[in-house]
C-alpha cells in the first residue's frame, strides 16, 4: 500500500483538516517527516497554500480547526496547533488553543519549527492602566469616543468583549461597540 492510499484511506478521501474532497495530497509535516503515514497528513491545495505561506490565511477558512484538532492523528494535532497558534490574534483560535491538548512529544514537535514563538516576543498591546491585552480579552472604555463614519459615540464605560489585536500597531485594538466593528486606541480602555 502506498503513502497517499494509506492517507486515502485513513482521511475517508477528505483533507484532514478542511474536508475538502478535491486537489488532496500527501503533506509531510515539517520539519523531520520521515515519510510515514504517521508523520504525514492529507490536505487540500488551500490548506496546503496557507500553511507554506504564512501571511496568506483566510481567517474563516480555518474555523474548520474547531472539528479536526480533535483528530486522533498526530501530524493532524501538529498542524490543527501551529494554525490556530498563527491565528490567535482573531479571538475564537485563542479559545480553541485553551481547550486543545496535546501530548508532550506531539506538543514539541508542533513548537519544532516555531510557530508562535516570534509572537510572544513581539509587540505587546497594553491598556490605559499598563496591563497586556491578549485576543479575546474584555475591555471597558474609560473616555467617550466618536465614531467616525459610523455617526455615534462610543460612551465610557461601554464594555467590548472579544477583542482583536491590530498586529502592526501595538496601540489599536478591534471591537465591535453597537454592532459595529472599530479601531480602538488602547489608552482609551482598561482590561475587566
Amino acid at each position: 500500500m502506498t503513502l497517499e492510499s494509506a492517507l486515502l484511506a485513513r482521511a475517508d478521501s477528505k483533507c484532514e483538516l478542511c474536508g475538502a474532497a478535491s486537489g488532496l495530497s500527501v503533506y509531510p509535516v515539517p520539519p523531520t517527516s520521515d515519510g510515514t503515514a504517521e508523520q504525514s497528513a492529507l490536505l487540500c491545495e488551500a490548506c496546503q497554500y496557507q500553511i507554506d505561506n504564512p501571511g496568506n490565511e483566510d481567517a474563516n477558512h480555518w474555523r474548520c480547526l474547531n472539528d479536526s484538532m480533535w483528530s486522533q492523528q498526530p501530524a493532524v494535532q501538529v498542524l490543527a496547533w501551529r494554525m490556530l497558534t498563527r491565528l490567535r490574534a482573531e479571538g475564537w483560535p485563542q479559545d480553541l488553543l485553551d481547550m486543545l491538548y496535546l501530548e508532550e512529544d506531539v506538543l514539541e514537535w508542533a513548537q519544532a519549527t516555531g510557530e508562535g514563538a516570534v509572537e510572544e516576543q513581539g509587540v505587546q498591546h497594553r491598556d490605559s492602566n499598563g496591563a497586556v491585552l491578549e485576543a479575546g480579552d474584555s475591555v471597558t472604555l474609560i473616555k467617550d469616543l466618536n465614531v467616525k463614519g459610523a455617526n455615534f459615540t462610543a460612551k465610557r464605560g461601554t464594555a467590548v468583549r472579544n477583542i482583536s489585536l491590530v498586529h502592526d500597531n501595538p496601540e489599536q485594538i478591534e471591537g465591535r461597540v453597537e454592532g459595529q466593528r472599530i479601531v480602538i486606541l488602547t489608552q482609551f480602555v482598561k482590561k475587566n
